[in-house]
C-alpha cells in the first residue's frame, strides 16, 4: 500500500484549503495556512489568466477529500460505487457518510488519536475493539449501535490518553464515555449537519463525466 511520507502541511498548503490532517494541531497557531504560507513553490503572484478549470476545481475537490481521509484511488472508487448504487440519499452524501464510518475515522472522531493518520496506527496494531471484539483493519465500516474502545491494556498509552483528555466536543452521531475509553456509534452521520467543508456533488459530478 502507498504512504504518503512529506509533509502534512504542504497538502493542505497546495489545496489551498485545510484538511484537518494534523488533527487538533490545524486549529493552533503553528498552521501553515494561518501563517500565510502559500502552495509550494508558488510564487505570491496572481495573474488574471490563472483561473482553474472546471475539471480542476472537480479534481482538487476529490484529492482534497482522499488526502482528509487517507484513502487511495482504488479505495475510494469502490466506495464511490457503493454509494451510487443506493437511492435513499444524495450519491455524494451516501459517500462522504461511508468515509466517516471508517473505523480508523471514528476513533479519531471518539477523541482515541489526535489526527486520522495516528488513528489509523493505533487500529493497525490491535489497540481497538468493536463490540468487544479486535479488528485492526482501519478500512472496517462501522454500523449503528457498535460499541468502540480501546483495549484495557492499551488505555495507558501516552498518546492515546493526551488526545482524550483534550477532546471535549464530540460529531452528534457519536456518544463517549471517556472515563472508560469507549463510544457509541447512535447512528448514521448525517452530512449535512456535519459542516465539513466538501462540496461532494463536485466529486459526483468528475465520476460521472
Amino acid at each position: 500500500m502507498a504512504v504518503y511520507n512529506d509533509s502534512l502541511c504542504r497538502v493542505c498548503r497546495a489545496q489551498h484549503k485545510k484538511l484537518f490532517l494534523k488533527g487538533d494541531r490545524c486549529f493552533s497557531k503553528k498552521c501553515a495556512l494561518d501563517k500565510g504560507r502559500g502552495a509550494p513553490g508558488q510564487k505570491q503572484i496572481t495573474l488574471h489568466f490563472n483561473k482553474p478549470t472546471d475539471y480542476k476545481v472537480h479534481l482538487q475537490e476529490k484529492q482534497r477529500v482522499k488526502m482528509m481521509y487517507g484513502v487511495l484511488e482504488r479505495q475510494f472508487v469502490r466506495y464511490f460505487n457503493i454509494a451510487i448504487r443506493q437511492k435513499e440519499i444524495p450519491t455524494g452524501d451516501k459517500l462522504l457518510e461511508i468515509l466517516e464510518r471508517r473505523l480508523d475515522n471514528v476513533v479519531f472522531r471518539m477523541g482515541f488519536a489526535p489526527n486520522r493518520r495516528a488513528a489509523k496506527q493505533i487500529v493497525s496494531h490491535g489497540h481497538v475493539l468493536v463490540n468487544g471484539k479486535k479488528v485492526d483493519i482501519p478500512s472496517y465500516i462501522t454500523k449503528s449501535a457498535d460499541i468502540v474502545e480501546i483495549k484495557e491494556t492499551s488505555r495507558k498509552i501516552p498518546l492515546i490518553q493526551e488526545s482524550l483528555e483534550e477532546r471535549n466536543i464530540f460529531p452528534p452521531w457519536l456518544e463517549v464515555n471517556k472515563d472508560a475509553f469507549r463510544g457509541e456509534i447512535k447512528s448514521l452521520p448525517n452530512i449535512p449537519e456535519l459542516a465539513l467543508g466538501i462540496n461532494p456533488t463536485l466529486i459526483v459530478e468528475l465520476y460521472s463525466k
